[in-house]
């Protein structure tokens, strides 16, 4: 359910490295997360060039239950938004591991993803 190649956070982002630019990483908001928020209707991303720290939040995805804050699984700094959600956040609900991914950053210290949590650790926590 949880693809094994993504790394997770317990607030429910996921993390794909490498991303498209170099030294960077993917990240995004997973399938239980989605779930979980319902349909959503809007995204606000952090702006390209904003520097974020580990934990802090960095935006918000708002559905038609509630608002949510997005936060940053490892500091860095945003190197890219996904635009496509301005028009349709809705792919967020229907692809969150492909078209709706959320921003790219190049990590301060590219050494934190891995300490970040793997598939079964994730997918543990969800069920305990």
């Amino acid at each position: 359910m949880y693809p094994e190649d993504l790394k997770y956070t317990a607030e429910h982002e996921w993390v794909r490295s490498p991303g498209q630019g170099e030294g960077t990483v993917r990240v995004g908001i997973t399938a239980f997360a989605q779930d979980a928020l319902g349909d959503i209707v809007y995204a606000s991303l952090p702006a390209v060039g904003d520097t974020v720290a580990a934990g802090d939040a960095c935006g918000e995805l708002e559905s038609t239950k509630s608002v949510s804050e997005i936060y940053a699984p490892v500091a860095g700094e945003v190197t890219a938004v996904n635009t496509a959600l301005d028009a349709t956040p809705e792919v967020v609900n229907s692809d969150p591991y492909g078209e709706g991914w959320l921003f790219e950053l190049a990590p301060g210290d590219p050494d934190a993803v891995a300490g970040l949590l793997d598939a079964a650790t994730y997918s543990a926590g969800l069920s305990g």
